[in-house]
């Protein structure tokens, strides 16, 4: 089992910036990727980022392309999600995601075996 607690989230006003953290507790070296999703209200949960653990290999949804940045810390088994320039389209429920398969689809919240509890990030125009 994977455990995953993300913290960062909170209000911002458009084109601010915040961070996201998403640290992995328990069976974590079985972990294969992690990655960020968000859910707004009445809308579908669709793919943010990811990150492959072991070579630091980045993945974006094109509405965050050059905005938001995914990074990790291996020693503290903890995913960010650097967010900035952030529009009222933002507003979502943010959740963390870890695989542990070793082929994945990265976008697709399927190839995710745990998930966190999420985290609210309201953008106010």
């Amino acid at each position: 089992q994977v455990q995953l607690v993300e913290t960062g989230g909170g209000l911002v006003q458009a084109g601010g910036s915040l961070t996201l953290s998403c640290t992995a507790s328990g069976r974590t070296f079985s972990s294969t990727a992690m990655g960020w999703f968000r859910q707004a209200p009445g809308k579908e949960r669709e793919f943010v980022a990811a990150i492959i653990w072991s070579v630091g290999s980045t993945y974006y949804a094109d509405s965050v392309k050059g905005r938001f940045t995914i990074s990790r810390d291996n020693a503290k088994s903890t995913v960010y999600l650097q967010m900035n320039s952030l529009k009222p389209a933002d507003t979502a429920v943010y959740y963390c995601a870890a695989s542990t398969r070793h082929v994945i689809s990265t976008s697709r919240s399927d190839n995710y075996d745990y998930w966190g509890q999420g985290t609210q990030v309201t953008v106010s125009s």
